[in-house]
């Protein structure tokens, strides 16, 4: 009787076992049905155009559908809560600019969710750079000749705040005036789009934007490109030099990452990790980033969930020092 019990035990603690892996998700049967990515940005953009990718490679390694789902809205907040308020079971994900994902915490005080807390990273894809561009009509071709003009002109020059007040690109001006002592004032657009219209008719003066919807006007003369807020020069654009050669230290841009709710299970984030660092390394994707002004930057779930912890205060420091406050 004692050694029956005791076999009855082990075998009700082997099912339980069992039953508690199946739960997290295995990665054996994950997934099992369609995926759904959340882009908190229009179709279009770098983030949208990186899903569409991966999302494709996903869906061929796995036989799964992925689908791109677009939730433009609030600098990407409203697509973000969408997904901190998910299911955690995998099977509905993030991918946007990590950069607006580390401001919001300090520039909406009513923000629904906490990035660190009810998102969990799987892992950053890729890096992109904004062009330091200025209107063709303005007298300079340096970034030290756009430092000094516009402290000679007091605050008489606009520097556009490309996707709108808070964005990524807003703050790396008013980052990059916080570091030189530029001065001018800021005008928001509701992409980079309207901002490059304007800017090819000297409404606007200066401003920090992506590489696509930016260089075609720069080969084409409309607008003047004065340097790449990457940390080093770009392999497409070797003579061009970095802001941070007349600005030490000074790097900006849009880190394309991928998040899930919280408590998905981690065998999944590991799965999800391999396979999307696989992707955005094959030749065919590099490729196609790289027209898209983007190159591959993959990191484990541990080292981005470090990047966003250094972000977070680093931007709030830049918006408090600036008094900038959305609601």
């Amino acid at each position: 009787m004692k050694r029956f019990t005791l076999a009855a035990i082990a075998a009700v603690c082997a099912f339980t076992a069992t039953s508690a892996t199946f739960a997290q998700g295995a990665p054996a049967n994950y997934p099992s049905k369609p995926i759904k990515i959340v882009v908190p940005f229009p179709a279009g953009g770098t983030s949208d155009v990186l899903a569409r990718m991966v999302g494709q490679k996903l869906t061929e390694a796995w036989g799964q559908p992925v689908i791109v789902d677009n939730r433009p809205g609030a600098n990407g907040n409203i697509g973000a809560d969408l997904v901190a308020k998910a299911e955690p079971d995998g099977y509905t994900l993030l991918l946007m600019d990590m950069g607006n994902l580390t401001i919001s915490p300090s520039l909406y005080p009513k923000l629904p969710f906490n990035p660190m807390v009810n998102l969990t990273p799987v892992g950053m894809l890729a890096y992109s750079p904004h062009l330091l561009v200025t209107s063709s009509s303005l007298p300079v071709k340096t970034t030290a000749e756009l430092i000094a003009h516009s402290k000679a002109t007091k605050g008489k020059l606009n520097f556009a705040a490309a996707a709108g007040n808070g964005s990524a690109a807003h703050l790396a001006g008013v980052l990059f005036a916080q570091r030189t002592g530029a001065d001018w004032g800021y005008i928001p657009y509701k992409g980079g789009a309207q901002a490059m219209t304007d800017l090819i008719s000297g409404q606007i003066d200066a401003t920090m934007n992506g590489m696509v919807a930016t260089y075609p006007h720069v080969k084409t003369g409309k607008i003047r490109l004065l340097a790449v807020s990457s940390k080093k020069r770009l392999p497409q654009l070797p003579d061009v030099p970095t802001v941070a050669e007349t600005v030490p230290g000074f790097v900006s841009g849009s880190w394309q990452g991928v998040m899930a709710p919280a408590g998905v299970p981690k065998p999944i984030i590991a799965k999800l990790n391999a396979e999307m660092a696989k992707i955005v390394k094959m030749p065919e994707i590099v490729e196609k980033m790289a027209a898209q002004g983007a190159e591959p930057h993959v990191t484990s779930p541990e080292e981005f969930s470090a990047w966003m912890k250094s972000e977070i205060p680093h931007w709030g420091k830049v918006i408090a020092d600036a008094k900038i406050t959305l609601d």
